[in-house]
């Protein structure tokens, strides 16, 4: 059985290592990588594992967001030239591993049937303190379970898509973001065989500002894909550019009071695999403690903007799900009257068309009868001109 991951990355530097070891070790053998311009060290970093013989390197300069076909060619690209029975397609972020940590990914897919085609894998978002710079494998070891209504207090819309890795195929289609391919689903792993993504989307302040920044403007270049207004990327790259995506990326990340209150309530679990596997390729530094402060002294408000604002979306949402139950019923009403008028003008219609049958049969009675009486008047006449009568 071949196990292969497909990457496509930017600016990874701080992580990019440490996420190929640690898929190497769970036993994938090809990765194949695509640098999509990057000028943070990360090019460097990849053609060293390349020379080694350890990934399929590609390059990609443009940025304009073809994430869906760069990712959808690797894909392919997997199974025709590596011959790949299974394929992950996962980002830079992300660290694939079985649910049971004494297996690793070679094995638990070794025994998945690939009759499934495919199936969702849960995505669980790493938090802790934050950091001025660092990789945080060892600082973001929480499992970040909130409710969805805590999640809405810090500026997060909902917990993490499912990623979906798949059968090794030469017409995959891979959709925008990783998360759903075109094999349809077909089965689900069963118990020993569950598999994780754990993903450590906010690092840093350092890498969290690039890669908002990055997605706002290869969006920007992109205006095909037209993502919607509350993208989390673009609704961050909106803060940017306003100057206060600072105090956000500060609230989203629990303090030791919140993570103590939500170890208790089950919001937050320690999730330490990582830091006792791999090391950080960059130290943490601390964010520096005027803009601590100042996000301390901003968070009550921005805890009740957020509430507020997910509020008045569930509310446009419901109001738009009613007006559309309401255009769908006038598009019925309308298309029952326009069934009603051709009935009733298939019934004139049909109705006009036995009035001229009965005028035709009314005429043609009339013209017999009429023969009749002409027939039987020079009848009369021949029998009344005979002799002797």
């Amino acid at each position: 059985m071949k196990l292969a991951m497909t990457l496509m990355v930017r600016d990874e530097a701080d992580i990019i290592s440490a996420m190929i070891d640690h898929h190497l070790a769970q036993g994938v053998d090809t990765i194949i990588v695509t640098d999509n311009g990057s000028v943070d060290g990360t090019t460097a970093i990849l053609e060293e594992y390349s020379a080694r013989g350890l990934i399929d390197l590609r390059h990609d300069p443009v940025q304009r967001k073809q994430q869906w076909s760069v990712v959808t060619a690797m894909a392919r690209d997997a199974y025709t030239l590596h011959q790949a029975d299974w394929v992950l397609n996962a980002d830079a972020d992300e660290f694939w591993l079985p649910r049971d940590r004494s297996r690793t990914l070679k094995e638990v897919f070794s025994e998945i049937p690939k009759s499934y085609q495919s199936f969702p894998v849960p995505v669980v978002n790493l938090t802790g303190r934050p950091a001025a710079t660092g990789s945080g494998l060892q600082r973001l070891v929480y499992r970040d379970e909130r409710p969805t209504d805590a999640l809405h207090e810090v500026g997060i819309r909902a917990h993490p898509t499912s990623d979906a890795p798949h059968i090794g195929s030469a017409d995959v289609h891979v959709s925008q973001g990783n998360h759903e391919v075109s094999l349809e689903s077909r089965g689900r792993p069963g118990e020993g065989l569950e598999i994780e993504v754990l993903h450590l989307p906010w690092r840093s302040w350092s890498q969290y500002r690039n890669k908002v920044e990055a997605t706002g403007l290869a969006y920007e270049s992109n205006p095909g894909l037209a993502p919607s207004p509350n993208h989390h990327g673009m609704r961050d790259y909106a803060r940017l550019k306003a100057g206060i995506l600072l105090p956000y990326y500060l609230l989203r990340h629990p303090d030791a009071e919140e993570l103590r209150a939500g170890e208790a309530a089950g919001s937050f679990t320690r999730e330490t695999v990582l830091a006792e596997r791999l090391t950080s390729p960059v130290a943490d530094t601390g964010i520096d403690a005027a803009d601590l402060a100042l996000q301390e002294h901003l968070a009550p408000a921005l805890r009740d903007a957020e509430s507020r604002v997910y509020s008045i979306n569930d509310r446009l949402d419901a109001a738009s799900g009613t007006i559309q139950e309401l255009r769908d019923e006038l598009d019925r009403v309308r298309a029952d009257r326009e069934r009603i008028d051709y009935d009733r003008a298939q019934y004139l219609h049909g109705r006009d068309e036995a009035q001229r049958t009965i005028d035709q049969l009314n005429e043609r009675i009339a013209e017999f009868e009429a023969r009749r009486a002409v027939k039987l008047s020079n009848g009369l006449r021949t029998i009344l001109r005979r002799p002797g009568q």
